[in-house]
């Protein structure tokens, strides 16, 4: 049956021109973006994948700055570690030959004075973009990765540099306060805080910048009683909150504060008035904060070999400082090298990033050109088989006349 009202031949034809166009609009896309993906639309599980994978090699070239900075602030501190061995080798000749009784020590003092003098020169100067690794204790973390879970969770890698202090500053005290309070932290003064029988309170260990110094006292009293902690070498805020509860449980021959129970954690520690009765007086509580820990060559500077007994404990004690120099600059050689690895892996990993991100988005634009040829000669065929489905309903008017 023909019909001027419902044209199916022209439906179909239009429907596949629909098709074809659509085709092609997509092919055209691809071309002119070089992209088979290029938004979220085109493929939203492959865009997703694609984006967090461009962040994360984005993240990267961040990421190798921060490699390289670190590299050459460890570089800086290599170089100058390997410049105070060879003048603490220097040094250890000098001494060597003031072991002789008929030679001008004098003289050789006065050589051994402006090596250390250039020692200090040298620790002084070894810093990048203000960053010294041989002046102080310590360490500093250098980013060398992200690393991203199964789940989406994404941490930071850090690669930790310590510190190696080649002064020959010698251990400098300070003094602060510590802190406690019942909720809130207040300084402990001359009035104490006060502790209600069943509550606590908190004494924070807040050592300076440079650590916990060795042998200093850490203290403060409880209802009269004084619980005190002198630190050993390598504590932290931790080992002497830790170090003032044994001390307190050590009181009284065993028998601790009567009525008060004490517990540490992350530096902090807790006292727990159990039965010391209301108004119990936390105070007097003092730590040695801010001071400055040894250096490696403190020292250096009283070395005299202008006597006999000057030059012999001399050649004793400049093997420690030579060795802690070769210590440092070794430390530092492997720690640059590990950090130069990370460099050359980061690029690696970014480029096989890039390389997947192209492989899973970028267009193959030989196999995009030969469907735009055949999608155009489609197109110019969709069109004239629409003109002839068109065109049949017109033979209907000659049945009519």
């Amino acid at each position: 049956m023909s019909s001027i009202i419902t044209n199916n031949s022209a439906m179909v034809a239009l429907d596949t021109l629909r098709g074809i166009n659509s085709n092609l609009e997509m092919v055209q896309s691809e071309i002119s973006t070089g992209k088979k993906v290029n938004s979220a639309k085109d493929n939203a599980a492959i865009w997703a994948i694609s984006t967090v994978m461009s962040t994360d090699v984005e993240s990267f070239d961040q990421i190798s700055d921060s490699l390289n900075l670190g590299s050459a602030t460890v570089g800086v501190a290599r170089a100058a570690s390997e410049q105070v061995t060879d003048l603490l080798q220097d040094m250890k000749s000098l001494i060597v030959s003031a072991q002789e009784e008929n030679v001008d020590r004098d003289k050789i003092q006065t050589d051994i004075s402006e090596l250390t003098a250039q020692i200090g020169s040298v620790v002084g100067a070894a810093q990048f973009n203000g960053a010294n690794l041989l002046n102080e204790a310590g360490s500093i973390n250098v980013l060398s990765s992200l690393d991203r879970a199964a789940d989406g969770t994404v941490t930071a890698s850090q690669i930790n540099v310590q510190k190696e202090n080649l002064t020959t500053d010698a251990a400098v005290l300070g003094t602060d306060t510590l802190t406690a309070g019942n909720g809130g932290a207040a300084t402990i003064a001359a009035s104490g805080a006060d502790v209600d029988e069943g509550a606590s309170t908190t004494v924070t260990i807040a050592a300076g910048a440079n650590g916990v110094v060795e042998g200093t006292t850490t203290s403060f009293d409880v209802n009269g009683e004084t619980i005190s902690y002198i630190s050993t070498a390598g504590d932290t805020n931790e080992d002497v909150a830790s170090g003032l509860v044994a001390a307190a449980a050590a009181l009284n021959d065993g028998e601790g504060v009567e009525g008060f129970t004490f517990s540490a954690a992350a530096g902090v520690l807790t006292v727990n008035n159990v039965s010391g009765g209301d108004d119990a007086v936390v105070d007097n509580a003092t730590v040695f904060e801010g001071g400055k820990q040894a250096g490696a060559l403190a020292g250096l500077e009283t070395i005299d070999v202008t006597s006999t007994e000057g030059a012999a404990a001399a050649l004793s004690n400049i093997e420690g400082f030579l060795q802690s120099a070769i210590d440092a600059a070794a430390n530092f050689g492997s720690k640059q090298t590990r950090i130069e690895n990370q460099v050359e892996f980061v690029s690696t990993l970014s480029d096989a990033l890039t390389t997947g991100i192209g492989a899973l988005t970028d267009s193959d634009l030989e196999e995009a050109s030969a469907r735009l040829q055949s999608l155009q000669v489609q197109q110019q065929l969709g069109v004239q088989a629409l003109s002839i489905a068109n065109s049949g309903p017109q033979q209907l008017l000659s049945l009519f006349r």
